[in-house]
């Protein structure tokens, strides 16, 4: 079983150990849209060497930056680690439903998007949830390329820690 998680408060340390042993994404809700932010979540997590699936049944059959869409998570052909929740609360739950019949090791569920009932539920079988973050702002923000855009991430700094000053 995971350990419980404070889904109000995720340490740095719990968000890049995710972040580092995801390799595939599914991702519901994904949209060709340019314009759209599910499509420059995907763009950028393709660009940082994830293995994206969109997953839109609107747009099933058709590619999302030259990648094949899909209906559903249980159309995906290969293991996916990690479904990234484009889709409001609501739905958060019955995709999460679907996430553990895929055996996803992660749900995680965008900005603005919290589901505590699936939330409890895949974290009672094992699997970890992330609520209401971004995997790209979070990304960014963790190995500090926030920083090169005028944001203060908190994680790379000039100034002199107090451990070293002592």
């Amino acid at each position: 079983m995971a350990e419980k998680i404070d889904h109000d408060h995720y340490t740095n340390k719990h968000l890049r150990n995710v972040l580092g042993r995801v390799k595939t994404i599914a991702m519901v809700g994904a949209s060709a849209n340019w314009n759209r932010p599910s499509y420059f979540v995907m763009k950028y997590l393709l660009a940082k060497d994830y293995t994206v699936f969109p997953v839109n049944p609107r747009a099933a059959g058709e590619d999302i930056l030259a990648v094949p869409c899909y209906a559903s998570l249980k159309d995906i052909p290969e293991r996916v680690d990690m479904v990234d929740i484009f889709r409001g609360s609501a739905a958060a739950g019955p995709i999460t439903d679907e996430a553990l019949e895929i055996d996803a090791d992660v749900i995680w569920m965008q900005i603005s998007v919290r589901n505590d009932e699936a939330a409890a539920k895949a974290e009672a079988k094992g699997k970890t949830v992330i609520m209401n973050r971004c995997p790209k702002i979070e990304y960014s923000r963790l190995f500090g390329e926030l920083s090169w855009g005028g944001f203060n991430s908190n994680v790379i700094t000039a100034k002199r820690s107090r451990a070293y000053l002592r």
